[in-house]
């Protein structure tokens, strides 16, 4: 048996021994504990639930062929963490940025046709709860697990260089140490401590005061289900005043790939009016992002089901709805553990 060194137990020096030697389960066994952690880690660096499967899969598979250079002088999280933000930080290279719609333009006026559809490659794309670990954040963290996939996080991490998304990902919701921090990025911890203070700055201008995680402790879990209730049956039965009752003033409401969205009351009525409205919809109940969503189904006519259509994350200020993204992504829905469609 191995004798493990201080930054492993015996069972994963055991492991990677076996791992070493070519064994694939045990290479599975050392790396499954924390695969749910890096997942939302690379989501968190990419703002898309696809390339995060691309980085992960990609880091892990880094990990297994460079297992012969690991030195066991830093933990497996440790060492996992790394190759994994490299992957993402090579991937962000690649592709373009990724934005919610406000990102892409101002808001359109009262009336505003919703438009052609971007690329999907991109916007930002919703992340589904049952894929994030139930534990507590680390002690020092500034975050939460949830709150740090809310969307106005996430779209703020994207608005960020990507190695200052990476070091402040790593220092406040990851909380490593700015030294391990520069050691995970090969820089200095001054590097480091510089990036993440100018991260943190952009921060607390772009992500509002109170988290969805705080707002929704403060609602409780009764009057949450209550709102998606009443948002559900209005959009079911074309209701507009039960709609408006539930908005903000400032509401927005935006349709990605869609490039146009709408702020305000005097601006989402009319779409609501002109458009979903018009429609037959289901709706099945789902979490995203730490916060409200739910499954969104359109009536085909022609085959009598509702079809897979839009996943609408709800963001709530106080007890009313200040946004609501509908990602028209049905192709997402399995993720989310929602059915391709529902029997009338």
């Amino acid at each position: 048996m191995s004798t493990a060194l201080p930054y492993l137990t015996d069972r994963e020096a055991d492991l990677l021994d076996l791992a070493g030697g070519g064994d694939e389960r045990a290479y599975e066994a050392l790396v499954t504990p924390h695969r749910g952690a890096l997942h939302a880690h690379c989501y968190r660096m990419l703002g898309s639930l696809e390339d995060a499967d691309d980085a992960l899969q990609d880091a892990l598979l880094r990990a297994w062929r460079s297992l012969g250079r690991f030195q066991r002088r830093s933990s497996i999280r440790t060492w996992l963490y790394k190759i994994a933000t490299n992957s993402c930080l090579q991937l962000v290279e690649r592709r373009p940025a990724r934005r919610l719609s406000p990102g892409h333009g101002p808001s359109a006026p009262p009336h505003t046709p919703p438009g052609t559809p971007l690329p999907e490659t991109v916007w930002i794309e919703p992340y589904p709860d049952a894929e994030l670990e139930d534990r507590a954040a680390a002690p020092g963290a500034r975050y939460e697990q949830r709150e740090s996939v809310e969307l106005a996080f996430v779209a703020t991490l994207q608005h960020l260089p990507p190695r200052q998304r990476a070091a402040l990902l790593l220092r406040d919701v990851l909380d490593f140490s700015a030294r391990e921090a520069a050691q995970l990025l090969d820089t200095t911890v001054a590097s480091v401590n510089s990036a993440v203070q100018r991260a943190r700055n952009t921060a607390a201008e772009r992500v509002p005061e109170q988290s969805q995680q705080a707002t929704l402790r403060s609602l409780g879990d009764r009057r949450a289900r209550e709102l998606v209730a009443s948002y559900t049956d209005a959009m079911e039965r074309a209701d507009v005043d039960g709609l408006v009752a539930l908005l903000t003033e400032d509401a927005a409401w935006s349709m990605p790939p869609l490039q146009t969205w709408y702020q305000g009351r005097e601006a989402v009525v009319p779409l609501l009016v002109e458009y979903p409205l018009t429609e037959r919809w289901r709706h099945l109940r789902t979490h995203a992002n730490g916060q409200l969503a739910v499954g969104c189904y359109l009536w085909d006519a022609e085959l009598h089901y509702y079809d897979a259509a839009v996943i609408d994350v709800i963001t709530l200020r106080g007890h009313l709805i200040a946004d609501v993204t509908g990602f028209i992504m049905p192709k997402l829905f399995p993720r989310f553990g929602l059915p391709d469609r529902l029997m009338d």
